[in-house]
């Protein structure tokens, strides 16, 4: 029983999932990555008459805990081995552009092994967008990141956003959730217990949703 309310989300938000650790948040986006089947109710994927087939997975892209980078290959090298997963065309164009929107062109060559922290998650994110998706699921993508590793997502998220996607991330990193969310979906043990369009003072907003 992850959600006791409807909840849609539109192109162009960014729905952020907020609720203490056993909540329910990577469980909902496991579900609306279709890894998960719900235990009741239906998820609905706009014109999509199938929610479990190959054409609407590959409409999602998904950066959870695990960012499926492989610390012996290069990050070019990774990039290329998940482009050519996805059968995508003109490989060698899309990875050049996926690093240097990552801001890592000049080390698209060094193996993923010697790469902070921030770094990976730049790369795992571009992994994550390599296909163009329409639904991007996001689980604490914050965790770990300095300033500058920080305000690179964000701006990527923002491209993404005015690009019409849908945006769904779970996160606890309230203050660098505020102001970057449309939308704030407040869930305890499982259910959905608030709801709102506001910004600024959201770690108080937050609070008052789940006490």
């Amino acid at each position: 029983d992850v959600c006791s309310s409807d909840l849609t989300c539109e192109p162009g938000e960014i729905v952020g999932l907020l609720g203490p650790n056993g909540a329910g948040k990577s469980t909902l986006l496991n579900i609306l990555a279709t890894l998960l089947k719900p235990s009741k109710g239906t998820i609905r994927y706009g014109e999509f008459p199938d929610a479990d087939g190959p054409e609407l997975r590959g409409r999602i892209g998904m950066l959870g805990h695990d960012l499926f980078l492989y610390p012996e290959l290069t990050a070019r090298e990774n990039l290329t081995f998940f482009a050519q997963l996805y059968g995508l065309p003109d490989v060698d164009r899309r990875v050049t552009s996926s690093l240097a929107t990552a801001g890592l062109a000049d080390r698209g060559d060094d193996l993923m092994s010697g790469f902070s922290r921030g770094m990976r998650q730049r790369i795992a994110l571009e992994r994550a967008l390599l296909h163009d998706p329409t639904l991007i699921l996001l689980d604490e993508p914050f965790t770990g990141l300095d300033q500058a590793s920080t305000v690179a997502l964000v701006e990527r998220l923002r491209d993404r956003q005015h690009a019409g996607c849908v945006i769904v991330l779970a996160t606890h990193d309230l203050e660098v959730a505020d102001g970057v969310l449309t939308r704030a979906v407040y869930l305890k043990n499982g259910r959905m217990v608030g709801m709102d369009t506001e910004s600024g003072n959201l770690a108080n907003r937050y609070r008052k949703a789940i006490q």
